[in-house]
């Protein structure tokens, strides 16, 4: 996006807001619906959009940007020149068609992948005709004036022209720990980022307090997005993007030096030079996993969308991969193990009696505060048989997370006064008096003993308990956190979340599913037990937040893998757990909707939030659960397993299939007077066995495997491969023998018959490795049983079309494909034996 250029190369923080509104076009009630619209057109226009069909383009030219494949068609136009057209044909053929199957498929699940990311487009308040809108972050323009609220992220740079307790997190971009306070008082022309105080910057979020802003600059203007233009930052590679480049990087080493090996055998043999070279090339091209960004992709769109269909929305594919490696989950209780929609059950003053002045007080509070919503105060609305009675609001201190109270300040026709709510402990600080009821005042200390065994007995029996306290104001106070003092505690609320529904049944299966729970949560201790006794967690160890603060990193690590439940904690805190149970060789996810869970949404190893969660929270998560269910994220887990062991299974198969033929190869170089498969042949071998393979994304997987967290394991692989590999050369020998020596096929019948059983082959081996069970105990999925038949017909029917005289395939006699039919047959049974002996014995 581009604003107003002028503006945008000025220091519009030192501008007074009126001039800069009039410079803007803009007034204090927002734009106009018009005027937004006609903005946000030019805006458009002046952004560099990729159209869809270059996009499409890029992808097409990306399937053919592997070094193996351009070295190949340079080799095949030094082929043309030499007058070898068919051959050129034939395998400019097969690449292409490769490269475009590829193509599709990837084109089709990013287009998946685009429409799930819709369903948590983040939207903003603006003042439009000088009414409150939501409109989508890349709707607003410059001239928009933005309404916020705690939980908010700013889409736009903007100048403060409102502000109440207003305060940013900007750590992103100065690298300041604690949030920034805001006013709209000028900054200097020369301050510092950290320093403009009235200035909003693009991709900070609103911690606390509310305000009124008006956006100067969008898009490339602002601070973020010059800075994101002059860097390009790469997200962090997940464990399974690691181990799936380092086994890429693994196999292409071998495949390479195999290649070179095989070249100088058959150069040395005076074998033509072209011709060799060629060979190695398509080998080379045939044998790499070259597929695996396209499976890749496949498997996690298709696990997207399988995901989205359960209410969950992936933001990051790659999420996906790492929400199958699970084995720890980390949530606060409200709203995910308990209803989340907290009740009053009761109001009581300091003597422990009800009392309607509490009730009163707190509902005034909570109509007229001004921050972020919350279930709190959306539980005090409720209460009945209580106005406002003509209170006005003159003024908020907002909430935050080190007072943890809010208070309001209000006028009625009794004067001033300020109302606060919060953690009792917190409240009760700012208290010197208690009301006793009936206007009978007394000095708080002689009570406080008696208030505590009140909060005591409260929370034993599962109540959360929210102090409320009061006192007059002077006609000219200043409303700020200074006010707070010499209070009067009125009494205290007790409210219930009871748990949800199913909730101990889901915790059982997540258990039973490989995944432990561990409850983080700011409520007190006595809850906390409470509540996990509830929902069924048994051995309950706890650690409080005041305990924790005096843990070193390396004895909190300690700690933390063996307590199940931490209460008190503050939001800084949450961080800290997370990043010492990853550092115990766990896989962390951890789900937050608050302002207060984002540090840990971001140390997970997968953040999860919900999509009526802030906004500051929804961004920084990588899964977005559309419904806050345990349930849903249950499923969810279950998904990126089968995701995971969807994309693992194209790496064994690769490794049985073609690793061995590499060693086939080599040795039939050094054993044959000719080459035992032209590189055309190799080209189709790989091309006809890609139909299939594309399809394992979709195929089912056993259920025994799904109850297991899932994770990258380059050891088991380098087993399998060096096992399967012989087991793959020893069958392509024996059909060299049987071919070469007992059936004395000439060079064309003898590329025919290892063609036919090389193909097959690597058919075959997709429907053994895809289970780890007998294949006769494991049904494969619909697509991928059709298109392997498929490619295993024409595979057979090949030599009998009239391609086959530009493959140079032969028509073999019945004796020589009986033949090749036993050694398939032998090769499937031993195969699967050996599969399931291994997954037994030797993947451990």
């Amino acid at each position: 996006m581009s604003s107003n250029n002028t503006l945008a190369n000025q220091a519009y923080w030192n501008i007074q807001s009126a001039t800069l509104l009039s410079e803007l076009n803009s007034k204090s009630i927002g734009l106009s619906k018009a005027e937004a619209s006609a903005r946000l057109a030019l805006q458009r226009k002046k952004i560099h959009v990729e159209s869809a069909l270059w996009k499409d383009i890029k992808l097409y030219l990306s399937q053919f940007k592997s070094p193996l494949v351009m070295l190949l068609l340079a080799a095949v136009l030094i082929s043309a020149f030499m007058g070898e057209k068919s051959d050129v044909i034939i395998i400019l053929f097969i690449l292409i068609s490769t490269g475009t199957l590829s193509f599709f498929q990837e084109r089709h699940a990013g287009k998946a992948v685009e429409k799930l990311r819709e369903i948590i487009r983040t939207l903003v308040d603006v003042k439009r005709d000088g009414n409150l809108e939501k409109v989508y972050t890349e709707e607003v323009v410059p001239g928009d004036v933005l309404v916020l609220k705690g939980g908010d992220i700013l889409p736009a740079d903007a100048i403060l022209l409102v502000a109440h307790e207003l305060h940013t997190n900007e750590a992103a971009l100065t690298g300041e720990t604690f949030p920034a306070e805001k006013s709209c008082d000028l900054s200097a022309k020369d301050a510092p980022m950290a320093k403009r105080s009235n200035m909003l910057f693009q991709g900070t979020s609103v911690v606390s307090g509310t305000g009124e802003a008006v956006v100067v600059c969008t898009g490339s203007d602002t601070v973020l997005g010059k800075l994101a233009s002059g860097i390009a930052s790469a997200s962090e590679e997940t464990s399974f993007e690691k181990g799936i480049r380092h086994f890429g990087y693994m196999l292409m080493v071998v495949t390479l030096i195999l290649s070179v090996g095989i070249f100088i055998i058959n150069t040395y043999f005076d074998r033509p030079v072209l011709e060799s070279a060629l060979f190695c090339l398509a080998l080379a091209v045939g044998m790499a996993p070259e597929l695996l960004p396209a499976i890749m992709t496949i498997a996690m769109s298709t696990g997207a969308k399988r995901m989205a269909e359960k209410k969950v929305v992936v933001k990051k594919l790659s999420a996906i991969q790492n929400l199958g490696e699970v084995n720890l989950f980390c949530s606060d209780k409200t709203g995910t193990l308990t209803e989340g929609v907290l009740k009053v059950n009761e109001a009581v003053d300091g003597t422990g009696k009800e009392s309607a002045m509490v009730r009163r007080l707190a509902y005034i509070n909570a109509m007229l505060q001004k921050g972020y919503p919350n279930p709190l105060d959306d539980a005090l609305k409720q209460m009945p048989d209580i106005s406002l009675d003509n209170t006005a609001s003159i003024g908020e201190i907002s909430y935050d997370f080190l007072r943890k109270r809010l208070s309001v300040a209000v006028e009625n026709k009794d004067g001033k006064m300020l109302i606060s709510k919060g953690a009792l402990s917190n409240i009760l600080a700012t208290c010197s008096k208690i009301d006793l009821g009936d206007g009978n005042i007394q000095t708080l200390a002689p009570y406080q003993q008696q208030v505590d065994a009140q909060y005591l007995s409260y929370s034993n029996q599962g109540f959360r308990t929210i102090g409320v306290c009061y006192r007059k104001l002077e006609a000219d106070e200043a409303i700020d956190a200074q006010a707070e003092k010499e209070m009067i505690y009125a009494g205290m609320l007790l409210l219930f979340d009871p748990p949800k529904e199913g909730v101990i049944d889901i915790i059982q299966e997540l258990k039973s599913n490989g995944v432990a729970l561990k409850v983080i949560t700011g409520d007190n201790r006595l809850i906390a037990q409470y509540m996990a006794d509830k929902i069924g967690l048994k051995d309950i160890v706890m650690l409080a937040g005041p305990d924790m603060a005096q843990l070193s990193e390396a004895a909190l690590a300690e700690r933390a893998a063996l307590t199940n439940v931490f209460a008190e904690i503050e939001p800084q805190q949450k961080e800290r757990i997370i990043k010492a149970l990853r550092n115990a060789n766990t896989t962390v996810a951890y789900m937050g909707d608050g302002i207060n869970d984002v540090a840990a949404i971001h140390a997970a190893d997968v953040g999860i939030s919900t999509n009526n969660a802030v906004d500051v929270a929804k961004e920084a998560a990588d899964v977005v659960l559309l419904e806050k269910d345990l349930s849903v994220l249950n499923a969810g887990i279950m998904e990126g397993r089968r995701t995971f062991l969807n994309t693992i299974k194209y790496i064994y198969i690769n490794t049985s299939a073609t690793f061995g033929n590499m060693f086939s190869v080599a040795g039939a170089s050094l054993l044959l007077p000719f080459l035992p498969m032209l590189p055309k042949q190799i080209l189709m071998t790989n091309f006809l066995t890609d139909f299939p393979y594309m399809s394992v994304a979709s195929d089912s997987v056993d259920e025994e495997l799904l109850k297991v967290p899932q994770r990258w394991d380059m050891k088991r692989i380098r087993r399998f491969m060096l096992l399967f590999g012989i087991h793959s050369s020893l069958f392509d020998f024996l059909t060299f023998f049987i071919l070469y020596k007992l059936l004395h096929s000439n060079e064309h019948q003898f590329r025919s018959g290892w063609f036919l059983e090389s193909v097959a082959t690597e058919l075959l081996i997709l429907f053994i490795v895809r289970t780890h069970k007998s294949i006769l105990k494991s049904k494969p999925g619909k697509l991928l049983l059709i298109l392997n038949i498929a490619a295993m017909i024409i595979t057979f029917v090949l030599p009998y079309t009239p391609l086959a005289d530009a493959l140079e395939l032969k028509q073999l006699p019945l004796h020589t494909l009986s033949a090749i039919g036993g050694i398939l047959l032998v090769y499937v049974i031993t195969a699967d034996l050996l599969k399931v002996w291994f997954f037994r014995k030797l993947s451990n």
